[in-house]
């Protein structure tokens, strides 16, 4: 058999009822088994679950707003739980490193309303709890909701961009102020730490100022993994300084193939070597015992999104309401310009443009991910057919119920992709950068 690359799986969640499905608190399945999403044993279980299957990370999305961008109310957004309530997944991460030890541990964390020194303090202490396997989702926050939130208004692009880059600019100083060595530990000489080897930063920047040096000790990955998910040229050049991965939505392979490599050719032009990035696409698996099974349960989800809770998550998605353009219009054809980000969810797998009303049941149902539907041999057959045409390096799955899809992908997808040589059998390394970069 033909040695094939290897790819990488995480696993997206969110704290919350919903994570980009918005049938999957509804959905029969999720019922039967008595879906908790507030007990924080669910998520350990996840954890321990997606650790069995090998996979690089569990990460979490964060929302710090209930949106009423729809229609200028909150109703829709609380009525359809798109993403909200959502809780706060950070504190998620030491209870599930606690039953766990390989898969990473990732979460959002905005850099939009915070200062550098907790944040850096923040994910130095999680990468120590963690064994090294803290994972940092850095995003700007473009929802105007969330700027309110924290009294505050939407920045534009450039702005949030420049301030990021000095925030993580920031973060990094913190976290090499101290050496690797600086801790002694000497109990006879009475010395903890070399004061030699810990120094301040006295950084003064155009945004931030921090005398430093951090009071954590340095962490095992020196900071967290850093991911990202930008999308502008902005987002992708942040993305392509910084990150060790990136989660990216493409439904359409052709549109997967071209970001990926504007992602890997901005990494080379900064002197990074492509493959300290893994480019990690969404998908949504839909499995069952036959084909029509697997359609048959597609559609069973599908029809649990109401087209007023996709209008409204994707509403606050775009940060524009959708009520003010007629529902059958295509939205290929709109030039309003805060929907450009997002116009390669705006067609059919086939490249047929779709309506208002299609693209917002879509969102409803996957945020845009693909959704791969089949047997698990088909399913494989799917993802090895995308990664050959886009080149990328993985997927990140996401769940149209909890428990249960996530299981069966573990147990009935993981072992065929094994089979075929294109997953791996056993971690090789204990850092999530390790995990993420291992080759076997």
């Amino acid at each position: 058999m033909k040695k094939r690359k290897k790819i990488n799986l995480a696993q997206f969640l969110v704290h919350g009822p919903t994570y980009h499905s918005l049938g999957m608190w509804r959905h029969p399945k999720t019922i039967d088994r008595g879906y908790e999403w507030d007990r924080p044993e669910l998520y350990q279980h996840i954890a321990k679950v997606c650790e069995k299957g090998l996979f690089d990370t569990v990460f979490f999305a964060d929302l710090n707003y209930i949106a009423d961008t729809f229609t200028g109310s909150m109703a829709p957004s609380l009525r359809y739980a798109t993403q909200a309530p959502e809780h706060d997944p950070i504190p998620l991460l030491s209870f599930m490193s606690a039953v766990t030890k390989k898969i990473g541990l990732a979460a959002t964390f905005s850099v939009s309303h915070s200062h550098p020194f907790y944040a850096a303090r923040l994910w130095a202490t999680l990468d120590h709890l963690t064994r090294g396997r803290a994972g940092w989702n850095v995003v700007t926050s473009i929802n105007s909701n969330q700027a309110a939130n924290y009294g505050e208004e939407r920045q534009s692009t450039d702005r949030r961009y420049d301030r990021a880059h000095e925030f993580i600019d920031v973060c990094q100083k913190l976290w090499n102020s101290w050496d690797e060595d600086a801790v002694v530990r000497d109990h006879d000489k009475a010395v903890f730490a070399d004061p030699t080897k810990v120094r301040r930063i006295e950084y003064s920047g155009e945004f931030f100022k921090s005398r430093g040096p951090l009071n954590v000790t340095r962490s095992p990955q020196n900071g967290p993994a850093i991911l990202q998910a930008g999308t502008s040229a902005k987002g992708q050049d942040f993305a392509a300084k910084y990150a060790d991965a990136i989660f990216a939505i493409q439904p359409r392979a052709s549109d997967a193939a071209k970001y990926f490599d504007s992602i890997k050719s901005r990494m080379s032009d900064l002197g990074r070597d492509p493959d300290t990035c893994k480019i990690l696409f969404g998908m949504q698996p839909i499995i069952g015992s036959s084909e029509a099974e697997a359609l048959e349960r597609q559609e069973e989800h599908n029809s649990l999104v109401p087209l007023d809770g996709g209008m409204a998550i994707l509403s606050a998605h775009l940060d524009f309401d959708l009520s003010r353009i007629p529902p059958d219009s295509l939205m290929t054809e709109r030039e309003e310009p805060e929907l450009y980000r997002m116009r390669t969810r705006f067609r059919k797998i086939d490249g047929t443009p779709m309506t208002v009303s299609e693209v917002a049941a879509r969102h409803g149902q996957s945020v845009g991910l693909p959704q791969f539907v089949g047997t698990p041999t088909s399913i494989v057959d799917q993802m090895q057919a995308f990664i050959d045409e886009v080149g990328g390096d993985g997927f990140m799955l996401t769940a149209i119920h909890s428990p249960g899809a996530i299981e069966d992908f573990v147990e009935l997808v993981v072992p065929e992709l094994q089979r075929r040589g294109m997953f791996r059998t056993e971690y090789k390394g204990t850092t999530q950068r390790e995990i993420l970069n291992q080759h076997d």
